[in-house]
């Protein structure tokens, strides 16, 4: 019998292409029983909820201590679970229900989760947003524990090879516990890029399509299914075309990723020898192996928003000296860039008690929230400062608009130093400050800023939008984002000249970074270092191997004097077709083609 052949878009979170047999992960609803209990009942419902607590705890132990080594490193996300399970809060919330409503624990815990995650769907920002699924993860175990005396243990399944696993929520938990050897992908209805699980699927290199919506209640256990980690699909009951070039895709990713670990030794020089520094940008720990594995010099942005954002509590500066010495401590990097907080005071979890904003992207954000909070900052920097005594850290201050924020952050710097000394803890005194240039005023006074810091690092994405005044992810006028605009080169390059006139280096950590067709210009515009999502230090490499310093200023000094981005882009396309050859064929293979076919 012919089934339907369907196509299921999603989020592409981690590369690659899986082809194989669905296995549809059902957990359905836990019925949740209400009693209404009588005040002597409330001890024996609160032992009951304890109880169920320290069999829930018992159980990610056990999980934990069953992981495979490639995967204990990840154990971090059980943790997380463990440290919600001892949530005083959390408790104590489900405590006073049972005694102020007089009902069973069960129901007691099925309201006090439901307002909790209320609230949370609420929040606009994707990391809270996907904290929800923590909670709702700790919840359906404490549940089953209670209602049906049953283990959620995902690694009991009887799987066959080439599985790929279709859940509505895949849990981080579940994601680092399956069988490896014989699950090769998998799908989800939720979640998104900064999630847990995505953050796993890529760290394992397990391809991944979340936030599907529709993918657990269409596709049927056993039905072949071919998903797309870069593209973000899943096809179900694939036709033979389909499988055909698939296979093919497969294999091209394969051969690139053979090629691609053995050009990450190499080193990002051009053919004239000018050499230029590849880092990455990363926000967990556990990622640093992966940038290891691809070729990365160091750390170019070291994002600390999911510090703040993962807790309840804003986080102490003991907090953020255990991470960044982590960091530190990693000896195969020659630099880490820490970037300060840059979210506003509408993302905490704890309350800041700051008023509403109408506008928050261009409001009490980044180093301007820092300096109102200063105590908030100086916890942050005092953990940096401390942790610098281990190893080659620097920090990175963003959204600059002027001068008199960069005065006041390194008067706070300083004050934070001599608190260390008072307190006779050493730190590296000597550490590079720079700052983020991605507001266009600060492009405009880079000379300026140039003679107060020790470096800049150039946020193309943020600055894109300021300055041409388009949302990116707005689907009616995400058209109008063009990184080769002219007015966004001319910026970028006034920012690198005034830099080097002022002896100082630049680095660029947007998105524009990776993409092979702007990396000549960057080069020809006289880029310091690249920053980049890990898994693209490989092909940056390739590309830059491949071409001379004096072709590419020809090229970004043509390229200034066009007219429009969409000009420029046309030009760089038949221009480097010949220059860049099998890293441009693969490029089309893997893109242009897929996206004329489907």
């Amino acid at each position: 019998m012919n089934r339907e052949r369907k196509i299921i878009r999603g989020i592409g979170t981690s590369s690659g292409v899986a082809i194989g047999r669905a296995y549809v992960l059902e957990r359905g609803k836990i019925p949740v029983p209400k009693r209404n209990i009588k005040p002597e009942a409330h001890d024996r419902e609160i032992n009951r909820l304890r109880t169920a607590i320290k069999d829930a705890q018992e159980e990610l132990k056990s999980i934990k201590d069953r992981l495979d080594e490639e995967i204990r490193k990840h154990a971090f996300i059980i943790d997380t679970h463990l440290l919600i399970l001892q949530d005083d809060f959390l408790i104590n919330s489900v405590i006073d229900v049972i005694r102020n409503e007089n009902v069973n624990a069960e129901w007691a815990l099925d309201m006090v989760v439901s307002r909790i995650l209320t609230t949370l769907e609420k929040v606009e920002d994707p990391y809270l947003r996907e904290r929800a699924q923590d909670i709702e993860y700790v919840y359906k175990r404490l549940m089953r524990i209670m209602v049906k005396k049953v283990k959620l243990d995902i690694d009991s399944l009887h799987l066959s090879a080439k599985t790929i696993i279709v859940a509505h929520d895949l849990s981080p938990a579940d994601t680092i516990h399956l069988n490896l050897k014989k699950i090769s992908g998998f799908v989800t209805d939720i979640g998104g890029r900064t999630s847990h699980t995505s953050i796993v699927a890529r760290a394992l290199e397990i391809p991944a399509v979340v936030g599907t919506q529709v993918a657990s209640s269409t596709v049927k256990n056993f039905e072949r299914i071919i998903i797309d980690g870069d593209e973000g699909i899943a096809i179900v009951n694939p036709s033979e075309e389909d499988v055909k070039y698939y296979v093919r895709k497969q294999k091209l990713l394969k051969e690139k990723k053979n090629e691609h670990l053995r050009i990450a030794k190499l080193k990002p020089e051009t053919k004239d020898g000018f050499k230029v520094k590849i880092g990455a940008n990363i926000e967990l720990i556990p990622e640093m192996e992966i940038v290891e594995k691809y070729g990365g010099e160091g750390i170019g942005l070291y994002r600390t928003e999911y510090l703040y954002l993962s807790r309840k509590a804003i986080p102490t500066e003991e907090d953020h000296f255990q991470v960044y010495k982590k960091l530190a401590e990693r000896k195969s990097f020659s630099y880490v860039t820490i970037r300060t907080l840059d979210i506003g005071g509408d993302k905490f979890v704890s309350n800041l008690d700051l008023a509403k904003e109408l506008n928050p992207a261009m409001g009490l954000r980044a180093i301007r929230l820092c300096i109102k909070e200063t105590q908030l900052f100086k916890s942050q920097l005092k953990g940096i400062l401390r942790a610098s005594a281990y190893g080659p850290l620097k920090i990175l201050i963003p959204m600059i608009s002027g001068i008199d924020e960069v005065i006041k952050t390194k008067e706070i710097i300083r004050e934070c130093m001599a608190e260390l000394e008072e307190r006779k803890i050493s730190y590296n005194k000597d550490i590079e400050v720079g700052v983020m240039i991605e507001v266009p005023s600060s492009c405009m006074i880079s000379e300026i800023l140039a003679k107060e810091v020790d470096f800049f690092s150039i946020g193309t994405n943020d600055l894109i939008q300021y300055t041409l005044a388009i949302d990116r992810v707005n689907e009616y006028v995400s058209y109008l984002y063009e990184p080769l605009h002219p007015g966004v080169l001319r910026l970028i390059k006034n920012t690198i000249d005034a830099a080097h006139k002022e002896g100082i280096e630049v680095a660029l950590c947007g998105e524009m970074s990776s993409e092979p067709l702007y990396i000549p210009v960057l080069l020809g515009l006289g880029i310091d270092e690249l920053s980049m999502n890990p898994y693209s230090i490989p092909q940056a490499k390739s590309i830059i191997r491949k071409l001379d310093q004096d072709y590419c200023r020809d090229l970004a000094n043509h390229i200034l004097s066009m007219k429009s981005g969409r000009e420029a882009e046309r030009f760089l396309k038949g221009e480097l077709k010949e220059v860049l050859k099998d890293d441009w064929i693969l490029m089309d293979n893997r893109y242009d083609l897929l996206k004329g076919r489907i």
